[in-house]
């Protein structure tokens, strides 16, 4: 697919200014895809761009409240008038206000399963009237290990898993008009997330990383280019027959 082409598919990645995001987006593009940077803060998502187009490719940096409706009907439309109709999505946007039970404050659930369950209903709903249109789409849902649950984080585990049954409804209500659905499930993945973890938790973000890899069968923590390389198989042609899985990119079994 050339990075030219008239027909060069466009895909439309949320929070892509940093970590995951932005490591699958530089990877979608360097598929052949053009690739909307979604994040809450345009000028945030101006590196992923940089990165992208320094390399030959196309991007688009879209400001964009994913738990907002007429926000994200707004960037939808502006990707379709300015790089065109969307055929890939990857859910990727989201936010942690990690906290135990008891301390955990109804705003603080409402905002994680806001960013991540609500934003990527609100982008899927967007999105596939141009995916049912050409008959062929791809959506990538972002979940997580923690979607098994994890202490302290009763409200992103809540809303990881219900990604994992949003996706498998996807694919049921999608299929037939040429849509797949799937769920990246990543593990530890070495972050500005994760390293703002270890600062709440009072140790370096090395010691918390080494912490993570030996309890990894592969003793290793992760990257984001791991995650990215799970997301380009996805939404490759050839995996036109796989839809309504969870994969979990771990580093050993999960599930």
């Amino acid at each position: 697919m050339s990075a030219n082409s008239s027909a060069q598919k466009v895909a439309v990645v949320t929070g892509a200014a940093r970590g995951i995001g932005a490591a699958t987006a530089a990877r979608l593009a360097r598929d052949g895809f053009a690739v909307a940077v979604f994040d809450l803060d345009e000028a945030a998502c101006a590196r992923t761009v940089e990165e992208i187009e320094k390399e030959g490719g196309r991007a688009l940096a879209v400001g964009c409240d994913v738990s907002d409706p007429e926000q994200v009907e707004a960037g939808v439309a502006r990707v379709a008038a300015e790089l065109g109709a969307t055929a890939v999505l990857v859910n990727n946007a989201g936010i942690i206000r990690d906290n135990l039970i008891f301390r955990m404050t109804p705003q603080d659930f409402d905002s994680v399963i806001g960013v991540h369950l609500r934003g990527a209903f609100l982008m899927a709903k967007a999105c596939q009237a141009h995916m049912v249109d050409a008959k062929w789409g791809r959506i990538v849902n972002m979940s997580s290990a923690a979607a098994l649950g994890n202490r302290g984080q009763s409200n992103y585990s809540s809303a990881k898993a219900g990604l994992q049954a949003l996706t498998k409804t996807l694919a049921i209500e999608l299929g037939p008009f040429g849509v797949t659905a799937n769920c990246v499930a990543p593990g530890f993945i070495a972050t500005e997330m994760t390293e703002a973890t270890a600062q709440r938790m009072g140790i370096t973000f090395e010691e918390f990383t080494e912490r993570y890899a030996q309890t990894i069968p592969v003793r290793r923590g992760g990257r984001p280019e791991d995650i990215a390389q799970a997301v380009s198989f996805f939404v490759r042609e050839e995996a036109g027959f796989v839809s309504g899985q969870i994969l979990y990119v771990a580093g050993g079994p999960k599930g």
